[in-house]
């Protein structure tokens, strides 16, 4: 019988995880499955760009494993029970079932955080899903010139969301809300570069503010002030999908699933976490951030340390670690934040248009992993060891474990 293998989530991490996966084993040892709701692939690194009013091309699912020998299921994850080893699915016509899995690889990743502000979820927008982008967009093309548009969060979202929308809609009145300095992680370059283009832009940014209640036509902040907006963007942060805390898997307040260096869960063996929903620990036993930049490798790393296991090999030992932030700014301008291992910023920047173009290169690069998830990989299918599905032990007999 064939070791089932299950992928939840077709983001960036699980699309690449099962990619690498299929190039990894052998197709008639291993049956991958690919569970996503939508049928098509979402940049969401390009969700502020969507929301500015740019086209982006659709990426269907289908078309980007087609022959790659996973198995595409298109449906919504409603739960999973990690010790009877089954995830349940609803399917769009509502039918629901069950899946058994002998390897879970678990990447439902995450979404908006309005971090329980009164008014938030009434009246604010969020870039973090197509969706949400979709709605803010129409709400933006509705607006007329000189109409404030408020986007609330400063870190890297806010920062792209804020500097996009200001490029694209010069006519709109654009306020960036930080609740610390802005661009206070940069270094005094990247800072500096930052501060000048939000200036050249026409933002007003509001330092050292706290937003405490969200109104159809204001922001109220900490201070008892008021900061108009015909439309709030909330851009905060994330957080993660609520599935996992339903489960008896081990997981955080927060509801990340807390993994080791190879992304396998502590409390579940059987069970990888790639992206946001995992905790894990990067350089300086600091936890890896939710982004992009994390969540790529960490696929790799799964995606290694599953076949390593299924197949007696040797397990991946390469730290995910960090080189820069790559931050648009624009269509024209970018910023590229050089950092030390552990994400702190050091004294190099890349900025202006050679940063724009490097910034959407990294962008293309990651789509084109996404779209060619077999490609680009040396051959190295190995066969499994021993005994695959129907074991109960969620490990290869032999496997290094």
């Amino acid at each position: 019988m064939q070791h089932r293998i299950i992928v939840l989530g077709a983001g960036y991490t699980g699309a690449i995880a099962a990619g690498r996966l299929a190039r990894r084993l052998h197709r008639d040892e291993v049956a991958i499955t690919l569970v996503n709701a939508e049928p098509d692939f979402v940049e969401r690194v390009r969700m502020h760009q969507l929301a500015a009013g740019q086209d982006l091309p659709p990426r269907p699912l289908s078309e980007m494993f087609e022959g790659t020998g996973v198995e595409l299921r298109i449906a919504e994850v409603t739960g999973v029970d990690a010790d009877r080893r089954t995830v349940t699915v609803t399917e769009k016509d509502g039918v629901t079932g069950q899946l058994p899995y002998d390897t879970l690889v678990y990447a439902l990743g995450s979404g908006w955080n309005d971090q329980g502000v009164t008014g938030t979820a009434e009246h604010a927008y969020e870039i973090a899903s197509r969706p949400g982008a979709l709605r803010l967009r129409e709400r933006l093309a509705g607006l007329a010139a000189g109409q404030p548009v408020v986007v609330v969060g400063a870190g890297l979202t806010g920062v792209e969301a804020a500097t996009e929308l200001a490029e694209a809609r010069p006519d709109l009145a654009v306020a960036l809300v930080a609740r610390g300095g802005l661009g206070d992680w940069l270094s005094d370059k990247g800072r500096a570069h930052l501060r000048k283009v939000v200036g050249e832009l026409g933002i007003t940014v509001h330092e050292n503010t706290a937003v405490t209640e969200v109104r159809a036509d204001r922001v109220t902040t900490a201070d008892g002030g008021t900061v108009p907006a015909a439309v709030t963007v909330w851009t905060t942060g994330f957080a993660v999908h609520p599935i996992a805390s339903a489960t008896t898997l081990e997981t955080t307040g927060t509801g990340q699933i807390v993994v080791d260096r190879t992304m396998r869960s502590l409390s579940h063996p059987d069970v990888y976490v790639v992206g946001d929903a995992a905790m894990a620990m990067g350089p300086g036993d600091k936890p890896l951030r939710m982004s992009c930049a994390s969540g790529t490798p960490a696929a790799w790393q799964a995606a290694d340390a599953v076949a390593a296991r299924l197949t007696g090999g040797k397990l991946p030992h390469a730290p995910v670690r960090y080189f820069n932030q790559c931050i648009s700014l624009g269509r024209k301008e970018g910023l590229i934040q050089y950092v030390t291992a552990d994400d702190r910023a050091v004294d190099a920047t890349l900025t202006g248009r050679l940063a724009a173009l490097y910034k959407e290169l990294v962008c293309k690069g990651a789509v084109w992993g996404v779209a060619n998830p077999t490609l680009g990989l040396p051959a190295r299918r190995r066969h499994v060891v021993g005994e695959t599905a129907g074991t109960g032990t969620g490990t290869a007999v032999g496997a290094a474990v």
